[in-house]
């Protein structure tokens, strides 16, 4: 019986399908903007989101950072969640990159209010940072895949420009929320003036990000792509892996949330554990050991007996279904963590 491999969605692999359509992709040089293949799949993304343009990229954290670049000016503050990924999982790219720093907020699962955005906007003088960016995001990962309700991220967004703040949307996993909630990528995607989509975690490609945005704004994305190292060549090949993602992908991420649903309710039943399975809304399973052992402990228990995870707090778990992960494999994951928990 093979390896349950939960640690992450980017633990995914290409398909065979995805293999063969990738090796068939007309290439061209990216830099130049000739790779059809990559405007192709910069195309769906635009038609996706419903922006006017949008940029592949090597990754979602260069998506991310380019954005805040976009936005930001050294010494402003960007407002964001205290779990999200530019301040967790970024290695200090918005202070690296674009000499910015960061007021955080104790949003609920990572989703915070209007009124927060509001009691963290600066004043306006000369001791302060000036606020100026505000980032969401949907699914949140630490949040346990929680989905940002369109009216709250709309009501973001009235604050956002009532004190004339910008507003990014870190979609790595906008696709697991639009299937999900049955909200359009586009109508999560209107009220802001970015989105990150990444295409390597439930999507299953092995390479690659896509930012969208106002033309303009990413006519200034493909400069700081160069500037930060992300221009590339015949990129078609592992574009080719987010059209195909996009395109036969994106409804069996249902499939994903399902999978993930039954191992939150398995896990629930485990002496020990503490989470409610009816947090779980996507792919993401967070729970914690009350036992005294440490996370560390723990993944060491289940890594032996064929399962991974990965630690997220002293105590705490977190495990993501994949494409790569079947219904029946939830049944021996959860059999495996009762049997390290004995």
């Amino acid at each position: 019986m093979g390896f349950i491999d939960l640690y992450s969605d980017t633990q995914t692999r290409p398909t065979p399908e995805m293999r063969r359509f990738m090796i068939d992709a007309p290439v061209g040089d990216e830099q130049k903007g000739e790779d059809p293949t990559v405007n192709l799949l910069q195309d769906l993304v635009v038609e996706l989101l419903g922006k006017e343009a949008a940029l592949f990229l090597p990754s979602a954290t260069m998506a991310n950072e380019i954005a805040i670049k976009l936005h930001t000016q050294p010494g402003d503050e960007i407002i964001l969640d205290r779990t999200a990924h530019p301040v967790n999982f970024e290695a200090g790219g918005p202070a690296f990159h674009s000499g910015v720093q960061a007021a955080y907020l104790d949003g609920r699962r990572g989703i915070f209010t209007p009124e927060q955005v509001t009691a963290a906007v600066r004043p306006d003088g000369p001791h302060f940072p000036r606020s100026r960016l505000v980032s969401v995001e949907n699914t949140t990962n630490l949040g346990g895949g929680a989905i940002w309700p369109l009216e709250a991220i709309r009501g973001v967004a009235v604050v956002a420009r009532r004190h004339d703040l910008r507003l990014h949307l870190d979609g790595a996993r906008l696709m697991n929320a639009v299937v999900a909630s049955g909200i359009k990528a586009a109508d999560f995607a209107a009220p802001v003036d970015t989105v990150t989509i990444c295409l390597t975690k439930g999507l299953g490609a092995p390479v690659g990000a896509v930012l969208a945005g106002s033309r303009d704004l990413m006519a200034q994305a493909r400069r700081y792509k160069h500037l930060f190292g992300g221009a590339m060549r015949q990129a078609g090949i592992i574009a080719a892996g987010g059209v195909y993602a996009l395109r036969h992908h994106v409804d069996r991420l249902a499939e994903d949330h399902a999978t993930a649903k039954a191992l939150a309710r398995g896990l629930a039943g485990i002496p020990g554990l503490a989470l409610n399975p009816d947090e779980v809304e996507t792919n993401i399973v967070i729970f914690d050991v009350t036992t005294g052992m440490t996370a560390r402990e723990f993944l060491a228990r289940i890594e032996a007996r064929g399962v991974r995870m990965v630690a997220v707090g002293p105590a705490r778990i977190r495990a993501v279904t994949h494409l790569d992960i079947a219904a029946n494999d939830i049944p021996r994951a959860v059999e495996a963590v009762a049997a390290a928990m004995r």
